[in-house]
């Protein structure tokens, strides 16, 4: 990608009404448009980061889990949420068809997706069955704030699995916490992201949630640095010790973080409520127990600009930078073609590699705006051609998370980064 083609352009002051560090600088890099309170437009270089989110959730699900992927709509009728008892909660949106008849914008989809698996679950043979989708919800939140971290309208990856007996729920369960904890491993966020246990209501003792802790956090947990779980704000009253390894709840450390994901059975809630069931073995009919898996995109999206920035700008980790190579051509005032023609030939070797390049050609900015502009930024890997490393016959290397710049041949770069294609 041609840098000076680029939609979206860098700017020097963030918007005033921005009060969270990703908002801020997802902004200034040119990665998001706010177009109200809660609501975002991406960007291409946002996008981008959200396309790869996206993708090593739906690797990790597919090859881990299991899972099976679907696409369900996003306008829901009302008499699905009267069924199960949600037709009057208040972060619903409402609209009406002009037919007149009644609708809500999808904020989570039980009700869709249990309907759709009675089309086609009949017997014990169709079960176990995990089905996931990628899509936008819709939240009529009274305060959308800290920019990607609470939105009215969110990209979002929910799962829904659907189980014969309860040891098998309970099997799948334990499983999707291993499955969740690799995700947020090649994330970037493994080793600062714990499993949070949070009460369970009506259906079990306890749900989970996967949080991430870092100081701009909105939430509180407990984490236990015995054995690495945390308890949410909201259970630590009742809690006399970890329930994991029964440590003493005064050994539990008092830590902000952001809610990443989440994790809870349903039981037989959604499925009784539409009449969802199978036949056994023994042509009995029986009813089936689910749980749902959530993880929130753009708020993953939001939480590793939290975690991962410093005074310049954003530090993406590989797995979900938008590109893994900003390659800078500092031609100088007098547009050196010598310099032009070495960052174009590197450019386009980038490209036959298949390594993802951000190029900045651009002609009406000084090597000060540019270094900037790529701390700012934050791909992975910056390589700079100059009139200097012309001469050395080298170019200039170094890592947005590290200080020291480094002089290489193209070959050995080349070498160095190979195992960056995407």
């Amino acid at each position: 990608m041609l840098q000076s083609k680029l939609f979206g352009k860098t700017l020097r002051e963030g918007p005033k009404d921005e009060v969270s560090r990703n908002a801020d600088l997802l902004t200034r890099a040119g990665f998001v448009a706010k177009e109200m309170a809660g609501v975002y437009s991406f960007l291409p270089l946002g996008l981008r980061v959200l396309w790869n989110i996206a993708a090593i959730i739906r690797k990790t699900l597919n090859e881990e889990l299991n899972a099976q992927e679907v696409l369900m709509p996003a306008l829901h009728p009302i008499e699905n949420y009267q069924k199960t008892g949600r037709d009057t909660i208040d972060i619903l949106f409402h609209t009406e068809l002009v037919s007149g008849g009644h609708l809500v914008l999808g904020q989570s989809h039980e009700e869709i997706v249990v309907p759709l698996a009675q089309r086609f679950i009949s017997s014990y043979r169709d079960l176990p069955l995990g089905l996931y989708q990628i899509q936008t919800k819709f939240r009529n939140e009274l305060r959308a704030k800290s920019g990607l971290l609470r939105g009215r309208e969110f990209l979002m990856k929910d799962l829904y699995s659907f189980h014969a007996t309860e040891e098998d729920f309970d099997a799948y369960y334990e499983k999707a916490k291993t499955v969740y904890a690799n995700i947020f491993q090649r994330l970037g966020l493994g080793d600062i992201t714990f499993l949070t246990f949070a009460s369970g209501g009506t259906f079990s003792k306890y749900s989970h949630e996967f949080q991430a802790l870092t100081d701009a956090g909105e939430d509180i947990v407990y984490l236990c640095e015995s054995c690495h779980v945390a308890v949410n704000d909201e259970i630590i009253q009742e809690q006399a010790a970890c329930p994991k390894c029964n440590a003493p709840r005064e050994k539990l450390v008092e830590k902000k973080a952001i809610e990443v994901g989440n994790i809870f059975p349903l039981k037989g809630k959604f499925s009784d409520a539409f009449g969802l069931s199978y036949t056994d073995e023994k042509g009995a009919a029986r009813s089936i127990t689910m749980g749902c898996y959530g993880i929130g995109l753009s708020r993953v999206m939001g939480a590793i600009v939290e975690v991962h920035h410093d005074e310049k700008g954003m530090m993406w980790p590989e797995a979900v930078a938008p590109f893994a190579v900003h390659l800078l051509e500092l031609s100088g005032n007098t547009a050196n073609l010598e310099v032009k023609k070495a960052s174009e030939k590197l450019y386009k070797e980038f490209l036959e590699k298949g390594i993802a390049v951000l190029y900045d050609d651009r002609g009406d900015k000084t090597p000060g705006q540019k270094f900037a502009d790529a701390d700012l930024i934050g791909i992975p890997w910056r390589v700079v051609i100059s009139e200097k490393t012309i001469a050395g016959k080298k170019v200039e290397v170094k890592k947005r998370s590290e200080k020291d710049v480094v002089f290489m041949t193209e070959e050995q770069l080349l070498e160095k980064i190979s195992g960056l294609t995407r």
